[in-house]
């Protein structure tokens, strides 16, 4: 991928207004964590990011999901200084971008 191309279809990236924002992507991962859906296919996702903004609080998740999202920082580096686990970045990075694309999806439709 060349390095003029955005890793992720987040508007702070694109700079297209279709896209979803990194706010977007925060309300839904705290929505999400305060109402995780149990009949779904991705409901792991949503138990996970309860457990882990339960954990570290909404101000963290939101740092970690910007880092990654429009920082391109690594999903274990951008805890960094945060005082969480590389492995929660790691889960915080994977359902940022799952939920990324399902914001961008509907805007699809």
């Amino acid at each position: 991928m060349p390095d003029a191309e955005p890793c992720y279809n987040v508007r702070e990236q694109t700079g297209d207004p279709e896209h979803a924002s990194v706010d977007d992507v925060v309300d839904l991962v705290v929505e999400r964590a305060q109402n995780p859906r149990t009949d779904h296919d991705d409901a792991h996702f949503d138990t996970a990011v309860a457990a882990i903004v339960d954990r570290y609080g909404a101000e963290s998740v939101r740092t970690v999901i910007h880092r990654i999202l429009v920082d391109d920082e690594p999903f274990r580096t951008a805890t960094n200084g945060l005082e969480m686990r590389n492995v929660d970045g790691v889960r915080i990075g994977t359902a940022a971008s799952w939920y990324l694309e399902e914001l961008n999806a509907q805007d699809d439709r």
